[in-house]
């Protein structure tokens, strides 16, 4: 079934569907992973937006209940080089084909994704349109710049858990103030604005009885839960689109230790008082290279992010610089020098990536033990 990918600038590719007909738009972007589809179709922070795998074989490995980083598949569409129909895997309980068809998600191979990435690369991250059912090439070119971008929406509300829940034996029970989560020395309340559950599994791994709960939860409610620490999840789009959170935030510094990943980094440097910019093409992948400027160690790390926290509008009396991006030099981490709050920009829990930086959830629990 023939389909074509329509940029706002014009550009037109074409591919075939393999998951049916369909038409969406979103943002389209590009991730430079070798494996780890499942974790990126699962990820919240991929709402709204088109994934290109810059790899040009996927679907060899199947799909694997296991390897879910959230209840559903997000980006609207799927944009692969080649489809590989007969996984090889001794843990795969199905196609990738049929795990997007079940969630509703088009899928295009065919595309030549190494040109698509290179446009990307130079043009910056555009809006598209991706049909099977409109194939009209101006047609689709008008509804592409007519689509909703990212800057300046709240997509966190769409991806929030609509409820409180607690984190037990690697499943969400529904329920409030630790009532169902597993128990463990330290209370964690973990705001979601769109987290992946490798961030859960990794608290509980160091003795953490895990909280969550809306994005949308006040200052005064978490306090009333009496946590040991406070942890803000990653999520998608535009960190200065989130109604209330960062008012939220800045409330409970200097209360207990927090812990920002990637939103939640970007929505602490909005809280600390600075400003956050959107990237040309974003930082996605699971080979981005991180310095950390107190050890000197080079970290290889996942990452998923379009917009960051500009460096030079943080009050540097009060913050400090932690971790640099090596490609372009944007920031990495940071941490507020008076009140127990540090965060990073990209994914210390992994799934799909390197483990380098898991000592960050260590880091966290000694910010709680004092």
């Amino acid at each position: 079934m023939k389909a074509l990918i329509a940029l706002e600038d014009g550009t037109i590719f074409e591919g075939e569907s393999f998951t049916g007909p369909g038409e969406t738009a979103g943002e389209i972007v590009f991730n430079t992973g070798m494996t780890g589809y499942q974790e990126v179709l699962t990820d919240p922070s991929y709402c709204g937006q088109i994934v290109t795998m810059t790899y040009p074989l996927i679907g060899n490995y199947g799909v694997t209940p296991e390897d879910m980083e959230s209840l559903k598949i997000h980006p609207p569409a799927f944009l692969i080089k080649e489809y590989n129909s007969v996984p090889s895997n001794f843990r795969s309980t199905g196609t990738l084909a049929d795990f997007l068809k079940e969630h509703n998600v088009l899928g295009v191979q065919g595309i030549d994704t190494r040109a698509l990435t290179r446009h990307i690369r130079v043009k910056g991250a555009l809006k598209g349109i991706v049909s099977t059912l409109d194939l009209d090439p101006q047609s689709l070119i008008g509804k592409a710049k007519n689509s909703p971008g990212l800057i300046g929406r709240d997509l966190v509300k769409e991806v929030t858990c609509p409820a409180p829940y607690g984190w037990n034996e690697g499943k969400s029970v529904e329920g409030s103030d630790f009532s169902t989560a597993s128990p463990g020395k330290y209370k964690v309340v973990t705001f979601d604005f769109g987290l992946k559950y490798n961030q859960l599994r990794h608290l509980t791994q160091r003795d953490c009885s895990v909280q969550v709960v809306p994005a949308t939860t006040s200052a005064a409610e978490v306090m009333a839960m009496n946590p040991d620490g406070i942890f803000l999840s990653n999520g998608p789009g535009d960190p200065a689109g989130v109604e209330g959170v960062v008012e939220t935030v800045r409330e409970l510094l200097g209360q207990k230790p927090i812990f920002g990943i990637c939103l939640g980094h970007q929505i602490l440097g909005l809280a600390f008082g600075g400003s956050t910019y959107k990237l040309k093409f974003g930082h996605r992948g699971a080979n981005q290279p991180v310095k950390d400027l107190s050890t000197g160690k080079i970290e290889i790390t996942s990452q998923n992010h379009g917009f960051c926290v500009d460096l030079e509008s943080l009050n540097m009396d009060e913050v400090e610089l932690t971790h640099i991006n090596l490609n372009d030099s944007s920031l990495e981490g940071m941490r507020h020098k008076k009140f127990a709050a540090f965060s990073v920009q990209y994914h210390p829990e992994n799934a799909p990536g390197p483990h380098d930086s898991v000592y960050l959830f260590d880091r966290f629990i000694e910010a709680m033990k004092l």
